[in-house]
């Protein structure tokens, strides 16, 4: 069952990152069409759940023990449920004010996450108990689970700040 998981957290990663192509394109244009500025914040609260409700399989069934950068990433991933599921139930476009700066925050730590996975020297003062260089997950070769936040911080922030745009 996790290995189904892991692997259906991967697609949706995939998944993701072809969203945020769409969201990043339409951003850069400054048209973002109106189904993807109505849709953005629905969906940006779907990927802060399931990466929340991912971490939390992962970490309280499948028994993997969280390192402190992943404790730092939950940090900034999982407020982003609230803030996000309040502004799309109102139709808050202005959630990108909360939104953007904790998805930069998660990003940052994600980042330094995925250098720790590959240059493991780098971890400093992690806990030898939970190490942050240890990959619990690594599908189709390169998605490790902080390459999956990275992916979740960047999509958020990149749909948040689509849902600002209004249309007539």
């Amino acid at each position: 069952m996790i290995a189904v998981a892991e692997r259906s957290f991967a697609v949706l990663a995939l998944v993701a990152i072809v969203i945020t192509v769409v969201a990043g394109t339409a951003l850069v244009t400054r048209r973002p069409p109106p189904w993807l500025a109505d849709a953005a914040l629905p969906l940006a609260t779907a990927i802060a759940v399931v990466a929340t409700g991912g971490s939390l399989l992962l970490s309280e069934v499948a028994g993997y023990t969280p390192c402190t950068l992943c404790w730092y990433q939950r940090i900034a991933m999982y407020p982003l449920v609230i803030v996000l599921g309040v502004a799309a139930m109102r139709g808050d476009r202005s959630a990108w004010r909360v939104s953007v700066p904790l998805s930069g925050i998660g990003a940052a730590i994600a980042i330094w996450h995925i250098a720790i996975e590959r240059r493991p020297s780098l971890g400093g003062a992690c806990d030898p108990a939970a190490p942050c260089s240890l990959i619990w997950v690594r599908e189709f070769g390169f998605l490790t689970l902080p390459t999956m936040a990275l992916i979740g911080f960047v999509a958020i922030a990149t749909l948040s700040l689509v849902a600002r745009h209004r249309h007539a």
